[in-house]
């Protein structure tokens, strides 16, 4: 009879298991929809209206949900647009710590590269696309953003210099490699961003990146013709 009861509460156990993991996968999958509504309803009413003139309560309207639901995910309407250039630097620099000790400083920036670019699950690959170049364009036109941006820039910029100082056993303040190099990769970075503009997939700006990646140390170690 014991046995009956323990094999009874073991299944009833699992059982519950299996139906809290459910749960728990349908309440992040619908706070994960209404992230992305709201990130849609908000990059088209500041294309239509102009961010400046969007107001948080509009943007909740048209997704009829709260204002209190949208604080839920993010802390303003600068915070949603910077969204996407916040989560493409956390993606690289989880990658880049990730690269083996044996790569070479410019190879492990572009191979971490190419590795945060495959992050994205194919059926968002998409949607995800058309959302960066929009909010890209947006912080173009939009100074208070492009400072945010840039704000961004500089906290990436002080990741990299601290990460490869690290992975390379050198000392950032009496060693000037780590800054040059993490201030050269996020200016190519920046200006492959400028002439790509939205224009074509994200793998065409990651080709683009690696492009100028690959051309970093022949341009300045090698004659030019």
């Amino acid at each position: 009879m014991t046995c009956i009861v323990n094999h009874v509460s073991s299944a009833t156990a699992r059982n519950s298991a299996r139906t809290s993991a459910s749960a728990c996968g349908l309440r992040e999958r619908k706070k994960r929809r209404t992230r992305d509504s709201l990130v849609t309803a908000a990059l088209e009413l500041f294309r239509a209206k102009g961010y400046e003139h969007t107001t948080v309560r509009e943007i909740t309207d048209a997704v009829e949900v709260s204002e209190r639901t949208f604080f839920r995910y993010f802390a303003n309407k600068e915070d949603l647009v910077m969204s996407f250039v916040v989560a493409a630097a956390e993606a690289f620099t989880v990658e880049l710590r990730r690269r083996p000790a044996s790569e070479r400083p410019v190879d492990a920036l572009r191979n971490a590269m190419r590795a945060a670019a495959l992050t994205l699950a194919p059926e968002d690959i998409e949607r995800e696309q058309m959302a960066y170049a929009l909010a890209m364009h947006l912080i173009e036109a939009t100074p208070a953003l492009l400072a945010a941006q840039l704000m961004v820039g500089q906290n990436l910029t002080e990741q990299l210099i601290a990460i490869m100082a690290e992975r390379e056993g050198v000392d950032p303040v009496t060693d000037p490699r780590p800054t040059i190099i993490a201030t050269v990769f996020c200016g190519l970075m920046g200006a492959a961003g400028q002439v790509w503009r939205g224009d074509g997939d994200l793998a065409a700006r990651t080709t683009l990146a690696d492009r100028y990646l690959a051309e970093l140390v022949p341009t300045f170690t090698e004659p030019w013709q």
